[in-house]
């Protein structure tokens, strides 16, 4: 039961004490029977709950069952939900518990017979195999479901200006059907998708097209003061050719570099704000492409020279290979201040190794986490690591996702967001109590994303660097004809407070942008200037 629900029925029933002055003992009663006539909107469960706190038994089990009656069967949540402790010993209870269970189990059954996952949302009918060009039918089959399941799950279209679903389905029907093969029908689920702003909706090509459309260098660049600055260089060979971190790239196969990317790159990137468009159109993917065709660039050095470079692509596999970064990075920087990158939340990896050394890194004067690099995972790995900070229980996310029910539809109610919170507990060791900075950029995604919104909501420290990505949620995969598949975000973050963040970014408390001079020079800007902070309040 949420917080904000409890002290809004504390206040009801305050009232209801208050108009039932000559005879106290009715004030429950009373709020009992105005919750009945619908004077107040608080769902069954939620005011079985307050009952049970304000220790009125017999009307806490009448609104389980009225909840129940409704369809609300989370056993496990009722049986761990602490406001409903004092029901136990009664032994109405476990008759109470039953029903619930009873009603789960025929909800699970019908789940199980319309809309079992294999057989029915997500039929092998649309897992056809890969042909270099796969038949039209196939083509109108895989963009209907792709706008059907948008239209249905999209949680986002809000944040979306100008654009219906249903008028995006109709303008690309026919681009669809006068496509030549699959890697253009593929291009143009790809770009119809990337209309809706969303870096969390997305078109995947068939792994058969995979070194044709991402395949990349082993060269990194970056938009930094408006240009195009090389920001890592992985390869021995490219080095020796005179390819160096800090130059600046005019030109890519012989057009303005930024005309290549606002033409050929950026209007196939699903990003969800101006910061995510940009790493996704000038770092990600501005050089990816077809393995087997070259890339040639004009770049400048620092010195204003002017040079060519042919330089080759890699495999997909070969390139992460080569490029890999630890999920955890941890160093003592002078002044006694942690440093610990968090690269990955894609696996418990950081939230583990945290863990192991939080001994030797409790001892620190400050901690500063770094998530400039990490493009997300599971959210609960960041979390885990929060718990270290804090010693009270807190809500530090706030979601929603779409609840669609048709008969609802069918009676002309207007659809209703389910809203979720998520609690973080402190963990058992004794807690950080030093100062904390958190650095973010525009690479900071998903649940990274989570991990700072969860920062801020526990205002815990500070936040510098860049604006984050603004892109996080829960994807629902789907397939497409010809080997290929999408992802259409569900769900809606926000911070504890419910401060909206997706289609915005994290905003930092104070901003710091890296600079061309300190890249050349190898100098770290946003570190040096948490490091100043720390040092002096700065």
């Amino acid at each position: 039961m949420r917080i904000v629900q409890k002290l809004f029925l504390c206040l009801v029933m305050m009232q209801a004490v208050a108009g039932s002055a000559q005879n106290p003992a009715n004030a429950s009663e009373l709020l009992a029977n105005k919750l009945i006539a619908g004077e107040f909107e608080i769902s069954y469960y939620n005011s079985a709950c307050y009952f049970a706190l304000a220790g009125h038994a017999s009307l806490a089990f009448k609104y389980l069952g009225k909840a129940i009656e409704e369809g609300y069967a989370n056993v496990a949540n009722t049986e761990k939900d602490e406001d409903l402790l004092s029901l136990h010993a009664d032994p109405r209870w476990n008759t109470m518990l039953q029903q619930m269970k009873e009603t789960q189990a025929r909800q699970q059954n019908a789940a199980q017979l319309f809309f079992n996952k294999k057989n029915f949302w997500d039929s092998p009918q649309f897992g056809t195999p890969y042909q270099s060009n796969i038949p039209e039918n196939e083509k109108i089959a895989g963009l209907s479901k792709l706008w059907s399941e948008l239209k249905y799950n999209f949680v986002n279209l809000d944040l979306v200006q100008g654009i219906n679903i249903d008028s995006l389905y109709l303008t690309y029907l026919p681009k669809v059907r006068l496509s030549t093969s699959t890697k253009e029908y593929y291009q143009l689920l790809t770009e119809m998708v990337a209309m809706l702003q969303d870096g969390h909706t997305n078109v995947y090509v068939p792994g058969a097209l995979g070194d044709s459309v991402y395949a990349r260098p082993l060269v990194r660049t970056r938009l930094i003061e408006d240009k195009v600055i090389v920001v890592g260089v992985y390869d021995d060979a490219l080095r020796s050719k005179g390819l160096a971190v800090g130059q600046e790239v005019l030109q890519v196969n012989g057009i303005p570099v930024k005309t290549y990317a606002e033409q050929q790159v950026i209007p196939y990137q699903s990003s969800s704000t101006w910061q995510d468009k940009m790493v996704r159109g000038y770092d990600y993917a501005l050089l990816a492409g077809a393995l087997h065709e070259p890339l040639r660039l004009q770049i400048k050095d620092a010195s204003g020279k002017v040079s060519e470079q042919t330089i080759a692509r890699v495999k997909p596999a070969t390139r992460s290979a080569i490029v890999q970064v630890p999920a955890f990075e941890y160093r003592l920087l002078p002044g006694n201040i942690a440093y610990i990158a968090l690269n990955t939340f894609a696996h418990d990896s950081a939230a583990k190794a945290f863990a192991a050394r939080y001994e030797e890194i409790s001892k620190a004067t400050a901690i500063i986490f770094d998530v400039r690099n990490n493009g997300g995972g599971n959210s609960s790995v960041g979390w885990d690591i929060l718990r270290f900070l804090i010693n009270q229980r807190a809500i530090v996310h706030t979601s929603y996702t779409r609840d669609y029910k048709p008969t609802y539809r069918a009676w002309g109610r207007t659809q209703q967001p389910s809203l979720n919170r998520n609690p973080l507990a402190p963990g058992k060791q004794k807690t950080y109590g030093g100062e904390v900075i958190v650095l973010t950029s525009a690479r900071t995604y998903s649940a990274a994303e989570d991990f700072v919104a969860a920062f801020k909501t526990l205002k815990r420290g500070l936040v510098i660097g860049e604006a984050t990505g603004g892109s996080s949620g829960q994807p629902l995969f789907i397939t497409l004809p010809g080997g290929g598949s999408a992802r259409i975000c569900s769900k809606r973050d926000m911070l504890g407070d419910e401060t909206e963040f997706v289609g915005r970014g994290i905003q930092p408390d104070k901003e710091v942008h890296p600079t061309i001079p300190d890249i050349r020079k190898g100098t770290d800007t946003q570190l040096q200037a948490a490091i100043r902070q720390l040092s002096n309040g700065k």
